[in-house]
C-alpha cells in the first residue's frame, strides 16, 4: 500500500531526521535509515508498538544515546538549518531542543517547585525572570502551584508528569521531544495532560515532537504523524489521515469496519506487512 506523503510546509525542515541509524553496544541495529521532519510550532506524533524504536529515535534528537552506549552511525539530525547531531545535550537545550523523558526522572527528594528551578539551570537568568518563568508554568499547570512545596516522591504520576514537562519549559525551549507522556496515568490525566500540551504549542508556538503508544489520543491532538516498527518508518501522513486509515486502525486502535478480528487474525495479517513494498 503506498501512503501519500503532505511537506508543503515552507518550514518544515525546522527539525529534520534525515537517514539516521542507530547501533547500541556496536552491535545492536536498532534504527535503520529513519527520516521525519516537524514543522516549526506543530505537533507531530512518533508512533509504534513497545520496542520499535520511538524512544531510542528521541534520543537520538537530543544526543541521551551515549549515555545508554548508543550511536548515531549513520545519518544527520538538523535544527534550524544547523547540523545538532554532534552537539552535547546540554548545548542543544541551550539551542531551544530538550527532552522529557519516559518514565518522568523527577527528584523524588526534592519539592515540586525546586524540580521546576532545576530546568532553568542552562540560562544563566535573574530572580525576576526565574519568577516570571515559574509563573508562566503555573499558569499552564495551576496544579502544580496548589502542590509546589509537596516533596515529588509523595506525588502522584500524573503531578510527576507535569512536572517534567513544567521543568523542561522552564528551559525555555523552542521544541520539546517528549517521551510517552500518557504512560501508566488515567485516561482523564492524560487528556490533562495532552490539553495543555495543546495550549503550550497554540500559546507559546512550542514545538512538540511526542513518542506514545496511545495511538488515538495521540493523533487527535497531533498534526502529523510517523508511525515506526521494527526501526523503520512504515508509514506517515496527516494525523486525520492516518487515524481514518484501516491498517492503522486495525493494528494501533483495535478497530476494522469489519469488527474486531481474532488476535490470531491480526497475527497472520500483520506478517504479511501490506503497507511494506
Amino acid at each position: 500500500m503506498t501512503t501519500t506523503v503532505h511537506h508543503a510546509a515552507p518550514d518544515a525542515r525546522y527539525l529534520s531526521v534525515n537517514n539516521i541509524e542507530v547501533i547500541y553496544d556496536h552491535v545492536i541495529l536498532v534504527l535503520k535509515g529513519v527520516s521525519l521532519e516537524v514543522p516549526k510550532g506543530k505537533i507531530v506524533a512518533l508512533l509504534g508498538a513497545n520496542g520499535a524504536g520511538k524512544s531510542t529515535t528521541l534520543k537520538a534528537i537530543s544526543n541521551l544515546l551515549r549515555a545508554e552506549r548508543g550511536d548515531v552511525t549513520k545519518g544527520n539530525v538538523d535544527f534550524k538549518g544547523a547540523r545538532v547531531d554532534q552537539m552535547t545535550p546540554n548545548d542543544l537545550v541551550k539551542r531551544g531542543v530538550i527532552q522529557v523523558m519516559e518514565g518522568r526522572h523527577c527528584f523524588a527528594h526534592l519539592s515540586l517547585e525546586e524540580n521546576l528551578l532545576t530546568g532553568a539551570y542552562t540560562r544563566g537568568i535573574s530572580r525576576t525572570e526565574l519568577k516570571q518563568s515559574l509563573e508562566k508554568v503555573y499558569h499552564y499547570f495551576p496544579r502544580l502551584k496548589q502542590r509546589r512545596m509537596t516533596q515529588a516522591g509523595y506525588t502522584s504520576g500524573g503531578e510527576q508528569q507535569m512536572c517534567a514537562i513544567g521543568r523542561a519549559l522552564m528551559a525555555k525551549p523552542e521544541m520539546i521531544l517528549l517521551d510517552e507522556p500518557s504512560m501508566g496515568l488515567a485516561p482523564q490525566i492524560v487528556e490533562e495532560i495532552f490539553e495543555i500540551v495543546r495550549d503550550l504549542n497554540s500559546s507559546e508556538q512550542v514545538s512538540f515532537l511526542l513518542a506514545e503508544q496511545n495511538t488515538m489520543v495521540a493523533l487527535r491532538y497531533a498534526d502529523f504523524g510517523y508511525i515506526l516498527e521494527n526501526g523503520r518508518v512504515v508509514m506517515e501522513g496527516e494525523a486525520k489521515e492516518l487515524a481514518s486509515n484501516e491498517d492503522v486502525k486495525e493494528f494501533y486502535l483495535g478497530l476494522s469496519s469489519a469488527g474486531r478480528k481474532s488476535f490470531r487474525d491480526v497475527k497472520h495479517y500483520r506478517r504479511r506487512k501490506r503497507w511494506l513494498s
